[in-house]
């Protein structure tokens, strides 16, 4: 605190938040890693050593490039710097290679990409309404944003623990949207589509950006109440905004279309062969659902309903292998997934259109799109939370309402994620940065919406309680018993459950709020 306290009278708070944040990534340097660490090591080798007609092709590890081209691409510049720490990482037989020059490149790269996501949080802090001002640096909106982001624990433990590279494109993302709050909207268009050719999830708030581009920038008039002036449209810049996906598209696909190999890639980049669920069920509707299947099917043969011979496996073992048999349930399908997907995100690009609300409005869709493709998506990833977790941040500092939906979110949503670091050194790390961030979001909101009505009631308070039972039970209680051979799976059957609650629960929650309040026009004539 002291050390904030003198940034403050200097001005530089926000360098020792960033500064502060990235020794702490450096510690972690040494922390456990998972297989993600090899995926993008013979990604290196791959664009290194092979030429780009075999990128998509090469399969001597299980690990195949599945990235947009603009990923490999990222991977292909950053071999070239990795060939200086050790060549042998290079090497596409290599599997499994991890010497301990391999894992400073690797660890460092990830905390040098992040300049970009602090640059994009520092933008966004720009765009934060300053009517909530408080005396102390602490109580600033503006400071609170820049914790929540820069010392976000999801992200932490995501990339500098279990490894991955989300920072610099949670970086683009906030990025665009810091230059759409800013009415830079082709800025805006050209980044999102820069970031669909990194990474093909962001395609999961695509509709956000479209309604809005479409609705705020390519109509340039509203009428009295808000409603769309329909003479207002312009065609000039509804090409001017074609034009930038074109160009973008045509230089990340362009390579391969004239290769003929767009087909492969696009199979790479939507494998729909894989199961429903992941390995590790993420705590959406499907896990509701399929546990909702196991229980009935318990009860089915208890009671002689079902034939033991005629239930499937893999659905009464451990429930987490990815292609699951629903034994009472109907089995999904992707086209299921997709049809709940888009009933789920149609509400709300509804209320995008004729209840606009500005910039906030858009924000709170993209928040929608985000969630309602978690809930009901096809082979979802725990990790995916995040992409909900992050823009709600922005929303938690300008209206209580919105604080408290963004609480339940990220604290059961980072609870979520726990399970991806299972090894006994990471335990008392995990807990404390959860804890540390938990007790400052909590605290720090309530003291920023102190003059309104509690953020929690008492069914929420008692619901993110329950979270602390739950890790002991699952992590200190759990591998003592009987049940650790017979039921393996059960600590993270029943994390993916209480989570899956508490994320639905945040979803309706915010739904509820985008279709009850009113369009900004009649907000202001009120």
């Amino acid at each position: 605190m002291a050390a904030l306290t003198i940034a403050a009278g200097t001005g530089n708070w926000f360098s020792a938040l960033a500064l502060g944040v990235t020794l702490l990534k450096c510690l972690l340097i040494p922390t456990y890693h998972s297989t993600d660490f090899e995926v993008h090591r013979n990604w290196l080798a791959i664009t290194h050593s092979l030429p780009i007609s075999q990128w998509y092709y090469e399969a001597t590890s299980e690990w195949t490039l599945d990235y947009p081209p603009f990923f490999a691409w990222f991977e292909y510049i950053l071999s070239h710097v990795a060939k200086y720490f050790d060549q042998e990482m290079l090497n596409v037989r290599n599997l499994n290679y991890s010497s301990s020059r391999t894992l400073l490149f690797q660890r460092f790269s990830v905390i040098f990409m992040d300049v970009l996501f602090v640059y994009a949080v520092h933008e966004c802090c720009k765009c934060i309404d300053g009517k909530k001002v408080g005396k102390e640096l602490t109580e600033k909106p503006k400071f609170i944003l820049s914790v929540l982001l820069l010392w976000n624990f999801g992200l932490l433990i995501v990339d500098h623990i279990h490894f991955q590279y989300n920072g610099f494109l949670f970086g683009l993302m906030l990025l665009s949207i810091a230059r759409l709050f800013q009415k830079r909207h082709m800025e805006g268009a050209f980044l999102f589509a820069v970031l669909l050719h990194f990474k093909h999830i962001y395609l999961y708030v695509a509709p956000a950006y479209g309604v809005y581009l479409l609705r705020s920038y390519c109509f340039t008039a509203n009428k009295p109440d808000g409603s769309i002036r329909w003479n207002s449209f312009s065609f000039v810049r509804v090409i001017s905004l074609g034009l930038v996906v074109f160009l973008v598209s045509a230089l990340s696909l362009g390579p391969f279309l004239a290769l003929n190999q767009l087909p492969q890639v696009f199979s790479r980049l939507f494998p729909f062969k894989r199961g429903l669920c992941h390995a590790y069920w993420a705590p959406n509707f499907w896990a509701l659902y399929n546990a909702l299947d196991k229980v009935l099917s318990v009860i089915g043969l208890k009671l002689k309903f079902l034939d033991p011979n005629n239930i499937p496996k893999a659905s009464m073992t451990s429930g987490l292998v990815q292609q699951f048999q629903h034994t009472v349930l109907p089995s999904v399908t992707p086209l299921a997934t997709l049809i709940c997907t888009l009933i789920a995100i149609l509400p709300s690009i509804f209320c995008l259109w004729f209840k606009p609300q500005g910039p906030r409005g858009f924000l709170r869709c993209l928040t929608l799109c985000a969630l309602s493709s978690f809930m009901f998506g096809w082979h979802v990833h725990e990790k995916a939370i995040l992409l909900a977790i992050l823009p709600m941040s922005l929303l938690s500092v300008q209206k209580a309402g919105d604080a408290s939906i963004f609480l339940i979110l990220t604290t059961t949503g980072h609870y979520s994620l726990f399970p991806l670091l299972f090894t006994a050194p990471e335990l008392p790390i995990k807990i404390l940065l959860m804890l540390l961030f938990t007790i400052y979001s909590i605290s720090s909101l309530k003291t920023l919406f102190r003059k309104e009505k509690p953020l929690f009631n008492w069914m929420e308070t008692f619901y993110l309680l329950g979270l602390g039972p739950l890790e002991v039970c699952c992590e200190f209680v759990f591998p003592f018993t009987s049940w650790k051979v017979k039921y393996p799976f059960l600590p993270l059957l029943l994390t993916s459950v209480y989570c899956a609650v508490g994320i639905t629960y945040a979803w309706f929650k915010l739904y509820v709020s985008v279709l009850i309040d009113p369009p900004v026009g009649k907000t202001k004539k009120q």
